[in-house]
């Protein structure tokens, strides 16, 4: 096991950009599903906007079907004041294979880092700030663990994924909320896992929070899982809605 990170910065994202989409279908047969617009901007340039405004200045995004045109829509991030990286994978890795393929990307000269890991389909109002004091906990703990943000059990997942309690989480007992795909991970957790390997999450989230290096935090604002072309409308009519009521507001 490497040494944990000397540096507690919170710095580096990484975007799971890599899914086919194919709820989203017939939508994302020619456009990946990260450049689907909601609100007039495509759902991964709101992460991107949100993320720099909260310091995070290096970006990696990992893509495999029509990863291309995700390349060439968003360039080098310069932009938004950003550095974007791209990690391109064949195959769909699923998320910790894919991880494990951007180690590379993620870490500055080969020093474990602590990143946020956001899903390409989630559209939240989260503040991205809030992870900096939790990121700097972790970078200092000897074995590697993970912070993950929940939110209240949607329609479609009343059951939720994990117990969170006083910040700790737990598999068993209650309250249990829905992970909502936004999480602090530490890169030493995936330097066993070769590179090409496809590989969930799932086992790396029980593991570790089985042996209590898990936290957890509960977030109440807007959180909207974008899968299916009925839930993209749905956004893109509520943030339209936002956003005129905000400009009649300054006029």
């Amino acid at each position: 096991m490497t040494t944990p990170a000397t540096d507690p910065t919170l710095t580096t994202a990484m975007i799971f950009a890599a899914g086919r989409g194919e709820r989203m279908r017939p939508l994302t047969d020619t456009c990946p599903k990260p450049l689907l617009e909601a609100g007039g901007k495509p759902l991964i340039v709101w992460q991107i906007e949100r993320l720099a405004v909260a310091g995070l200045r290096t970006i990696v995004i990992n893509h495999a079907w029509l990863g291309e045109r995700i390349e060439a829509a968003l360039g080098d991030g310069s932009r938004w004041g950003v550095q974007l990286r791209y990690s391109a994978e064949g195959e769909a890795l699923e998320t910790a294979g894919g991880i494990a393929q951007a180690l590379p990307l993620l870490e500055q000269a080969g020093r474990a880092e602590i990143f946020v890991g956001v899903a390409g389909d989630v559209y939240a109002d989260f503040d991205y700030a809030m992870l900096h004091t939790h990121a700097a906990r972790l970078a200092k703990q000897p074995q590697p663990g993970m912070h993950l943000v929940m939110v209240p059990n949607p329609a479609f997942h009343p059951n939720g994924d994990f117990v969170l309690r006083d910040g700790a989480l737990s598999l068993d007992g209650a309250p249990r909320f829905t992970f909502g795909s936004i999480a602090l991970y530490d890169t030493r957790m995936f330097h066993d896992l070769p590179r090409g390997t496809r590989r969930a999450l799932t086992p790396y989230y029980r593991e570790t929070i089985a042996q209590g290096r898990a936290s957890g935090e509960l977030y109440e604002g807007r959180w909207e899982n974008v899968g299916t072309p009925a839930q993209l409308q749905a956004l893109d009519t509520a943030l339209r809605a936002a956003s005129a009521g905000g400009a009649s507001q300054t006029a």
